[in-house]
């Protein structure tokens, strides 16, 4: 077998753009996702029936539909039924906001149920009004307990991200699958992207797990 890891080296900034495509794609889904999922989970608690419904119509159906699927659909489908279409990265971005922050809204959904009911009750007391408790006792406990889980979900965003190069994003796995067409290069470019995603993935793992150790929660 003849390898030639040149072929990397040669197209290292390719790979380089495509790795800065896929740090950038993480950043603006997880900036959509956080708030999304905040009002989702604060919709879904609501007293008001049809916020709930709303929130558990959308969770349900985002959360539970492939999102190769909904990149697919939102890239070929949606444009001809409503006109409406959006760049291959603003089509990535939008399916994998409406997933994550499907996720989201559960993730903050069950930290705010966590937070004892007699904190609410006291706030209430005190005079506070139901949003006030909201806003300055249960939603800042509720970060705690949900940033471990957040974190473990932008690894996985991170590695999700690669799902979008089926629709030209010029990713890191659409810039090396390029890269391995044109070169007939495959052993020597597909261990080169899983190395680099292990590289830049190892690292934010490990500081998932100081994270756990240090604001994870135990009752």
């Amino acid at each position: 077998m003849n390898l030639d890891w040149s072929v990397v080296w040669q197209n290292s900034g390719a790979l380089a753009q495509g790795v800065l495509i896929t740090i950038l794609l993480t950043f603006c889904t997880m900036l959509i996702a956080i708030p999304g999922g905040i009002v989702l989970a604060l919709m879904r608690l609501s007293s008001s029936r049809i916020l709930s419904g709303i929130s558990a119509c959308f969770v349900e159906f985002f959360r539970n539909v492939p999102i190769i699927l909904l990149i697919y659909w939102t890239f070929y489908v949606l444009p001809v039924f409503t006109d409406i279409s959006f760049s291959p990265f603003g089509t990535g971005l939008l399916a994998l906001a409406l997933n994550v922050s499907a996720y989201n809204s559960e993730t903050f959904r069950a930290g705010i149920n966590s937070i004892r009911r007699g904190q609410t009750e006291a706030a209430l007391a005190l005079g506070m009004s139901h949003m006030e408790a909201m806003l300055k006792i249960i939603l800042p406990q509720a970060a705690r307990r949900v940033l471990p889980v957040l974190a473990s979900t932008w690894i996985s965003l991170f590695k999700d991200t690669s799902l979008v190069s089926v629709i030209a994003v010029g990713d890191l796995a659409h810039n090396a699958l390029e890269i391995r067409a044109q070169s007939f290069r495959v052993l020597e470019i597909l261990t080169a992207m899983a190395v680099i995603y292990w590289v830049l993935g190892y690292p934010q793992a490990k500081l998932v797990d100081r994270i756990y150790k240090k604001w994870g929660v135990k009752e």
